[in-house]
């Protein structure tokens, strides 16, 4: 599984810092370099099979690309984008190669590792960011066994003269990475290979104590981080996970603020984890890599309790086999935003195995341009007016989130028969003297969604805005968009004259989605974007467009489960055919 490094634009303090990375990684050697490991290390990470597989034929998936270069060595390929070099640097595809675990798998994984240490190994090139370094440094160390069967002790003392270079680098290095995700995956890279190099013990402690720190200010009290990125705080719990692992067996422990950060984050993934067991995808982040969730759920041998129904700002209904998660808090503050998106009082809807509504997602595999889009309103599913999204996009290359809605409330209330987030944000207030207000309801067998959005001046400021823009555009109103994206896998037809949509899952369930009062949907193209995915997936969205003509203007709908399957086994029976296609 790989861990991603934080988007940083290639100017000013990311770029300086970048520099002075490369600088101290050249300049600087090891102390002391280790001829062995104080004890076998054990392989954590797990890779992908099929992936592994595609690392044989020459095929690499890496950066959003894929370049087909049979025979090709992998530091002899032109990177297309920086999150190819940052892929193919960090070494999570030695994950790839050790899943196959084969005479040509290892022959292959030890050829490119020993040709980056005559490439790269003295300082060389962009892998000598404190979080690459201790990426790489892990799996280095994961995978010892698979890396060094049957190599000469030359080449055994080159990989442990380059370990512990990099080590040394990360002693030295470890404080500027990012706060954050960077610099747990710094710390915990020191952590490892303090542990398992022979003669680094003195690095241990110190690299705890930090990593404590790191959790006490950057895990908030309510198990969450500030970019309020579900995957990115799955990796976090992963790292503090490999860390506590790997100080248990030397036999040490942990420190507290370590042990109660992990407590604090298991309750927030559980919140934020959908019915069919992926992540919801929020503010960057994807449904992560399969079994990952589960792996690090178990690994942090956490037992909780109920699970909360708001959880770092996002706010979970479920019932029955259905879970729907909401955005219900404001966007990331402004120097965490670099990954934020617009998707206030947004949803995802999820019955059994099945996504039906999702947001577009994360873009930043597929390039700038897919990027920004993917990060605006209109590619989540909420209300959005004329295109425009409830938070800005900086145009000066920070690619911060400005002018952001700053008053945003959002409770959850339940009765005997459902369950209601009711929810608001000001984000429109300033431009068009709206406020938008969403309420959703679930009932309490998982069959239904009842939702109602509303376009509102609430003051007498904001009808005057309300007004003025009326006045500019000659009285034609404010126009806005309620958009449903739907998963690709959802079959959507548009029924009774556009008041219906009928969604068919793979399952065999069939969804009704209604607007109750006046107007009509349309299905209309969208996008899916993952980023294991070498071009964005061709789906479709729900969308039901009104005017503002008035102080406030309401919409209700809702989506009815139609249809049961026809078996209730039935999504097994089709996992287990793809399993032995």
């Amino acid at each position: 599984m790989g861990l991603r490094t934080q988007f940083i634009p290639a100017n000013s303090a990311g770029q300086q810092l970048g520099i002075m990375d490369r600088l101290h990684a050249r300049l600087g050697g090891a102390k002391h370099v280790a001829t062995g490991f104080v004890s076998q290390p054990e392989p954590r990470t797990i890779g992908s099979y099929a992936r592994g597989k595609q690392l044989l034929v020459g095929n690499f998936q890496m950066g959003g690309f894929l370049v087909e270069a049979p025979g090709e060595n992998l530091w002899a390929l032109k990177a297309q984008t920086p999150a190819l070099d940052e892929e193919r640097h960090g070494f999570t595809w030695l994950d790839d190669l050790a899943a196959i675990g084969d005479g040509d798998a290892r022959a292959l994984a030890q050829d490119w590792l020993w040709s980056w240490i005559d490439w790269y190994g003295a300082g060389k090139g962009l892998g000598w960011s404190p979080d690459l370094t201790g990426r790489r440094v892990i799996r280095w160390i994961n995978h010892a066994i698979f890396l060094l069967n049957g190599r000469t002790p030359e080449q055994s003392t080159a990989y442990f003269k380059s370990l512990s270079y990099q080590t040394s680098f990360l002693a030295r290095r470890w404080s500027t990475a990012s706060r954050g995700l960077p610099r747990f995956e710094a710390l915990t890279g020191l952590i490892y290979a303090g542990l398992a190099l022979e003669g680094m013990e003195d690095l241990v402690e110190p690299a705890s104590q930090a990593l404590a720190r790191e959790c006490a200010d950057k895990v908030g009290g309510d198990g969450g981080l500030v970019t309020r990125n579900p995957e990115e705080l799955m990796e976090v719990l992963t790292l503090l996970n490999w860390a506590a692992d790997a100080l248990r067996d030397h036999n040490l422990e942990p420190a507290e603020a370590h042990l109660k950060a992990i407590e604090r984050i298991v309750p927030t993934l559980r919140a934020l984890r959908h019915s069919d067991g992926s992540l919801a995808r929020f503010h960057g982040g994807g449904i992560g890599a399969p079994g990952w969730l589960d792996q690090a759920l178990a690994g942090s041998n956490v037992k909780t309790g109920p699970i909360p129904n708001i959880a770092m700002g996002f706010a979970r209904l479920s019932a029955g086999r259905t879970t729907l998660i909401a955005d219900i808090a404001p966007p990331p503050a402004r120097a965490s935003s670099r990954d934020a998106h617009a998707s206030t009082l947004a949803f995802e809807l999820t019955s059994g195995r099945r996504p039906i509504i999702v947001n577009c997602g994360a873009g930043h595999s597929f390039g700038p341009d897919w990027r920004r889009a993917g990060r605006a309103t209109p590619s989540h599913s909420t209300l959005s007016i004329d295109g425009v999204s409830s938070a800005k996009l900086a145009e000066d290359g920070s690619e911060l989130l400005i002018k952001a809605p700053k008053q945003v409330q959002g409770a959850i209330s339940h009765s005997n028969e459902m369950a209601r987030i009711t929810a608001s944000h000001d984000g429109y207030v300033a431009d068009f003297g709206l406020t938008h207000s969403r309420v959703l309801e679930l009932n309490y067998n998982g069959r239904g969604i009842v939702g109602e959005d509303t376009l509102g001046c609430l003051s007498e400021v904001d009808r005057i805005r309300f007004e003025r823009h009326m006045d500019a555009t000659a009285l034609a109103g404010v126009h806005y968009s309620l958009r449903f994206h739907l998963h690709p896998e959802v079959q959507a037809e548009v029924d009774m004259g556009g008041s219906a949509v009928s969604m068919a899952l793979k399952s065999g369930e069939i969804w009704v989605f209604r607007i109750h009062g006046p107007g009509s949907a349309t299905l209309e193209p969208s996008v899916y974007l993952e980023k294991t995915r070498l071009k964005p997936r061709a789906t479709q969205q729900i969308v039901l467009s009104a005017r503002v003509m008035e102080y406030a203007s309401q919409v209700s709908w809702s989506f009815t489960k139609a249809k049961e399957p026809d078996a209730v086994i039935r999504d097994l029976e089709e996992d287990l055919s793809l399993a032995l296609d």
